[in-house]
Parts: C-alpha cells; sequence; structure tokens
C-alpha cells in the first residue's frame, strides 16, 4: 500500500496544484464575467505544462495523473450530484424538462449524424462533442469518456469546442434578448429566456454569466433549467451504455477496440449520480457540510481536467483538424435557433 501511494504521489500533487491554480484563476471577476469555469481552465493550465516540461518528469508523476484523470474524475461525478435535487425540476415545470430532454436527446443524435455521415469524424469524437454540447460541456465531456472510450486528445477537443463556443454564447444571448424585447418572438419576460438560456448553453458557469447579463430573475430560472439539464446525464450515460452494447459494430468503432463478445459496462459513477441526487433531495445534510463536499468536487474534477491536459499533446490536436470545430459551430447554431423555435413552440403550447 506505501509503495502504491508513494507511486502516486508525485502525479497526485501535480494535478492537484494545476487544479487549485485554476480554481483560483476562475474566481476573478473578469474570467467569470467571460463564463469560463475553473475546469476549463484546469486543462489549458495542464496543456501548457503537458507540452512544455512534463516529459521529463512523466515517469514520476504518470501513475498519478493517470490515477486522477480516471479515478477521482468518477468520484467527481458522482459528487455532482449535491448540487441537484430533485425538487429543481418542480421550478422549472413541465414545459423546462421537455425543452431540456429535446435539446439533449436532438443535439446528441445530431452531433452523432452529422460528425459521422457528413464529416468522417470518429464515432467516439463525435459522440464527446455532442455530450458536451447537449449536457453540462466540460463535465459530460469527462463521464462521457470512459462510456465511449475516448482518447485523452479527443476529450481536450470536445473540451475545447465547449470553451470556444460556450463563451461565445455568454455574449450572444444577453444581445439576443434586448432584441427580443423588440421582435417578441418568446413571450414570458426574463423567466421565458432564463429556460431558454439553461436549456441551450453548453457549461453552468456560461449560463450564470449570460443570466447575469440580463436580470436577476433569467439569471435563477436559467440556472435551474440547467440543473435539470445536468440531472439527465446520468439516464444519458445509461442509455448510451446500452446502445453501444446493443450495437457491437458501432462500439467498437466508437474506441478504436478490436472485434470480441459485447458486454454490458453499465457506469457505476452515474448510478452513484443519481443516488447522490436523490439523497441530496432530502436535505439531511447540513449547508456547511454540502458547501464543503461540493467545494471538494471542485478541486477532484478540477484535477481529472488538469490531469487530461498534462497527457494531451498540442499535434493530437492540430491533427483533429478543423472538423471537430466545424461540427461543434453546427450544434451550436442548432442549440440557438432551433432551441429558440422550440422554447417558443413549447412554452406557447404549455402556456
Amino acid at each position: 500500500m506505501g509503495d502504491a501511494a508513494g507511486r502516486l504521489l508525485p502525479g497526485l500533487v501535480l494535478s492537484a496544484g494545476l487544479g487549485w491554480l485554476a480554481i483560483r484563476l476562475a474566481e476573478h471577476a473578469w474570467v467569470q464575467a467571460a463564463g469560463l469555469s475553473g475546469l476549463s481552465l484546469a486543462i489549458v493550465l495542464g496543456m501548457l505544462v503537458g507540452n512544455l516540461g512534463y516529459a521529463r518528469i512523466a515517469a514520476q508523476a504518470g501513475p498519478g495523473v493517470v490515477f486522477s484523470k480516471q479515478n477521482l474524475l468518477r468520484l467527481g461525478i458522482v459528487l455532482y450530484g449535491l448540487r441537484l435535487t430533485v425538487q429543481d425540476v418542480a421550478q422549472v415545470g413541465v414545459a423546462g424538462v421537455l425543452i431540456d430532454a429535446v435539446v439533449v436527446c436532438g443535439t446528441f443524435t445530431l452531433a452523432v449524424w452529422l460528425g459521422t455521415r457528413w464529416l468522417g469524424l470518429e464515432r467516439s469524437t463525435a459522440m464527446l462533442i455532442g455530450a458536451g454540447s447537449s449536457i453540462c460541456g466540460a463535465a459530460a465531456v469527462l463521464a462521457a469518456e470512459p462510456v465511449v472510450k475516448g482518447r485523452a486528445e479527443q476529450v481536450t477537443v470536445a473540451v475545447a469546442t465547449v470553451v470556444v463556443f460556450g463563451t461565445l454564447a455568454t455574449f450572444l444571448y444577453p444581445a439576443l434578448y434586448a432584441l427580443n424585447q423588440h421582435v417578441g418572438w418568446l413571450a414570458g419576460g426574463e423567466r421565458a429566456f432564463g429556460i431558454y438560456i439553461g436549456s441551450t448553453v453548453h457549461e453552468v458557469a456560461q449560463v450564470v454569466a449570460a443570466g447575469n447579463a440580463i436580470g436577476a430573475e433569467a439569471a435563477d430560472t436559467a440556472v435551474i433549467a440547467k440543473m435539470v439539464r445536468v440531472m439527465m446525464l446520468a439516464p444519458f450515460l445509461l442509455a448510451l451504455s446500452a446502445w453501444l452494447v446493443r450495437h457491437p459494430d458501432a462500439a467498437r468503432r466508437a474506441s478504436g477496440a478490436t472485434p470480441g463478445a459485447p458486454r454490458v459496462t453499465v457506469p457505476w459513477f452515474a448510478v452513484g449520480f443519481v443516488a447522490v441526487v436523490a439523497f441530496n433531495s432530502l436535505q439531511w445534510l447540513p449547508q456547511s457540510v454540502t458547501a464543503a463536499a461540493t467545494a471538494l468536487d471542485n478541486h477532484l474534477l478540477a484535477m481529472a481536467m488538469a490531469a487530461l491536459g498534462l497527457t494531451t499533446h498540442v499535434s493530437a490536436i492540430r491533427k483533429a483538424g478543423l472538423r471537430p470545430l466545424l461540427l461543434a459551430l453546427v450544434l451550436f447554431g442548432w442549440l440557438v435557433a432551433g432551441g429558440a423555435l422550440l422554447n417558443q413552440a413549447v412554452q406557447g403550447w404549455l402556456g
């Protein structure tokens, strides 16, 4: 046990240090105004170190870095459930839940279909970009990686698309709200527009930034709608895992695995995520405990992202080319325009 811990320690310290620095940087007002999260910054810092000198210490730090981006990642996804409660669903109503469900399913399906049929991307790349665009940005990409068995550079490219287009959304949506004040295509004021933001913007931090630029009611509704969308992460992962088992040829194309008998892969961390959400809904934990656990979760996820960046080489991203960015651009257009039409139809229908 002692020898194993000793092997892990250098990489854990390095990942933890980079993750801590990213979280501290994310506390600055200018970073928050841009809608950048600590997770996004962590992968950037990890890539900087990974491409500028990590190779010299990779032999010593490697085991701990791998442990961070695999084991600690899964634990972080489980603890992510402490941010949510079942009661959150009631606050956005049937319209919000229905819109979120259609956005998640439609965006991911569109990503896989366009990515593989039109752009010729590897299925795992398309799935990771689709997960990030459809659910909750970088956290969804990280959560989907063990299911689709994506490579480090594929995960990094997917996260990069979340950063680029999610950041763009933080500036675009307030402008769209101002336009809506004159055009009136979406009735319901800030609350309705908040549901639109929460159901279509990538990251939680980006949702907060866009909502706050409009007003308090828009921000509150947007965050709740986004949290309901985040809650769909676990059933999404379970459904994706089951689909890959039922379509073994697609699973092998996605992961690059060699032919073999398919087996059910149950993402235990997704089940744990749901269990934590259900437990948190009982509100048995003191607020101080929940806050401490959420802070720990932020550090665990930041460590995982930093570790991912450490093992990603810029040359691998360059090799991916412009096609992943083009896919993310199309999905962004769908989220903005298709999401607007969807919100208008559903909110108008359910009134």
